[in-house]
């Protein structure tokens, strides 16, 4: 991958793996694949540490990601159509900035045009 800009890198593709996002930064910062590698292993798991300490992070101008409970709930299973139970459980939720949400929209928008 040589790709120096974002919009070449993903021509054609559905999305971007951790790995080359870490390529990616390190050509784009100047830093080296095992800094890079380093810092955003860094921030993924301080993320990962906070939400398991049922905590919240805030990028501003990007999102915050949280965790939410679920509450018990019956459920049907599609193959059987048996009704099973499924218990009460904490998941990860990110909830996009405005700004975020502002800017994928008219992306999106300019894609359409």
């Amino acid at each position: 991958m040589h790709q120096d800009n974002l919009t070449d890198l993903l021509a054609g593709r559905q999305g971007l793996t951790k790995s080359e996002l870490i390529q990616y930064l390190a050509r784009r910062t100047g830093l080296t694949k095992v800094e890079t590698e380093t810092i955003v292993d860094g921030m993924l798991g301080t993320i990962r540490d906070a939400l398991t300490m049922g905590k919240k992070v805030e990028l501003r101008g990007f999102g915050t990601f949280m965790v939410r409970t679920r509450q018990p709930r019956e459920a049907r299973n599609p193959a059987t159509q048996e009704t099973v139970l499924l218990d009460r459980r904490t998941v990860p939720v990110f909830k996009p900035s405005k700004t975020l949400k502002t800017a994928v929209d008219e992306s999106a928008d300019n894609a359409g045009s």
